[in-house]
C-alpha cells in the first residue's frame, strides 16, 4: 500500500499533479471559493472530491459524462449549511441525526454534521482488493460535543483501474465509554435522463414501493402537486420512465424495501435510451431503507436512484420513537459499504436480467 497525507498547503490556484502511476493520477487544485479539490484520474474518467470538507464526491465524469444532478451550484462553497452547498454528486449524511428535523422536537441541522463536515486528516491511497487496483480518498473526522457525542467518520472512496465501479465504505467508531445513536443516508445525487428506465430489485407495490406523504417544511407545493402524489402512491410505477418535460416539483420520496441477492447486494438502474445505465448497488444489512429522491425542475434536476440509509429522512425524533436508529455500543464501530457505476450499454443486460430474476 502507498499512501499521501494531504496537506492543505499543497492545494493552490493551479491545479498539479499529486501522484502519476501507470493506471492512476492524482491531481490537486483550490476552487475559486477557497474549497480545497482533489481529482482521482483513470483510463474512463475522473472523480472531483472534497478532502477536508465532507469527503463529499462533488462530481464524477466516466465514459465521458458526468453522473451529477443538475443543481444551482457551479462550484463547492466553503459552509457548513446544507442547502448553501447542494450540488454533489455523494454527500454523507448523519450522524448523530439525519433527515428533515421536526419543528418544536429536533434541534439537529438538516441532514446532520456531516454533509460538510470539516475533515482534520485526509489521504489519497494507492493499494489492491478483491475487485483490483484503485486509488482512493479517505480521512478522519472527529466530531465531539461536551456531555452528548463523541465519535470518529472514516469514509473511503475507491477508484478502480481501468473501471467505471467506485467503491465507497464508512466507519463510524463510537469513542464514548457509553453506547450512541446513529443514522446515516448515502446522498447519492446521478443526473435524470429524459425517457430513461428505473429497474431495481424490489416488489413494486404500494406496499414495499412507499410514497412520502409529509413533507419538508421548506417544500413550496404547486396546484394539483398533492393529487399527483396520490396517483404515485397507488401506482409506483408510474415513475419508472422518466418521461421528457414532466415536472416532480419541489420533489418526490419514496421509501423502497429491496430484496438483495445471495451474496447480499441489492441492485438499482437509471437505464438510458442509448442502452447504458447509472448503477447503485448496497447491502440492505447494513443499509435497510432504500430512499428514492427525485426532482425535475428548471433549477434542479436530480435522481436520488437509491439513497441508502438507516432510517427513513424524518428527522432524528420521529425515527427514533419509530425504532429505527442504531444504537452503538460504547467503544464500537459501524461499517457500511454501496457501490456506483457508469455502465456500458454491453454491461446492462446482466443486471437487469439479475434484477428481474431476484423480483
Amino acid at each position: 500500500m502507498t499512501q499521501i497525507h494531504l496537506q492543505k498547503h499543497f492545494f493552490s490556484d493551479s491545479e498539479r499533479t499529486l501522484l502519476e502511476t501507470s493506471d492512476f493520477r492524482a491531481t490537486v487544485f483550490l476552487y475559486p471559493s477557497g474549497v480545497h479539490g482533489l481529482r482521482l484520474h483513470n483510463s474512463v474518467g475522473y472523480l472531483e472530491l472534497l478532502p477536508f470538507q465532507g469527503q463529499q464526491i462533488w462530481d464524477a465524469v466516466l465514459h465521458g459524462r458526468s453522473l451529477t444532478m443538475k443543481s444551482m451550484f457551479d462550484a463547492p462553497q466553503p459552509t457548513r449549511v446544507y442547502l448553501e452547498n447542494y450540488g454533489a454528486l455523494l454527500l454523507h449524511c448523519g450522524v448523530t441525526a439525519m433527515g428533515v428535523p421536526v419543528p418544536g422536537l429536533d434541534t439537529h441541522p438538516l441532514h446532520g454534521e456531516l454533509p460538510n463536515a470539516p475533515y482534520q486528516a485526509a489521504s489519497v491511497r494507492l493499494d489492491t482488493d478483491e475487485n483490483g487496483t484503485y486509488i482512493a480518498l479517505t480521512g478522519s473526522y472527529r466530531h465531539s460535543v461536551a456531555f452528548a457525542h463523541n465519535y470518529v467518520a472514516r469514509p473511503e472512496v475507491r477508484l478502480y483501474a481501468n473501471s467505471s465501479l467506485v467503491d465507497v465504505r464508512l466507519e463510524i467508531e463510537n469513542l464514548k465509554n457509553t453506547p450512541m445513536d446513529l443514522m446515516y443516508l448515502a446522498h447519492l445525487n446521478l443526473r435524470p435522463v429524459d425517457n430513461a428506465k428505473l429497474e431495481y430489485s424490489a416488489i413494486k407495490d404500494p406496499e414495499h414501493v412507499r410514497i412520502r406523504a409529509d413533507m419538508p417544511a421548506h417544500a413550496v407545493f404547486p396546484a394539483g402537486f398533492k393529487e399527483r402524489l396520490e396517483q404515485l402512491r397507488l401506482h409506483p410505477e408510474l415513475h419508472h420512465t422518466l418521461e421528457a418535460g414532466v415536472l416532480y416539483s419541489p420533489e418526490i420520496v419514496y421509501f423502497i424495501t429491496y430484496q438483495a441477492d445471495s451474496s447480499g447486494w441489492a441492485h438499482s438502474l437509471q437505464i438510458h435510451p442509448d442502452g447504458s445505465a447509472d448503477y447503485v448497488k448496497h447491502r440492505p444489512e447494513q443499509l435497510p431503507v432504500g430512499v428514492r429522491w427525485l426532482t425535475r425542475t428548471p433549477d434542479q434536476d436530480g435522481l436520488g436512484l437509491v439513497l441508502p440509509s438507516t432510517s427513513n429522512p424524518s428527522g432524528y425524533s420521529t425515527e427514533k420513537a419509530a425504532g429505527r436508529v442504531v444504537s452503538l455500543a460504547a467503544k464500537s464501530s459501524w461499517h457500511c459499504q454501496y457501490q456506483f457505476a457508469a455502465l456500458e450499454s454491453s454491461q446492462v443486460p446482466a443486471v437487469s436480467a439479475a434484477i428481474k430474476e431476484l423480483v
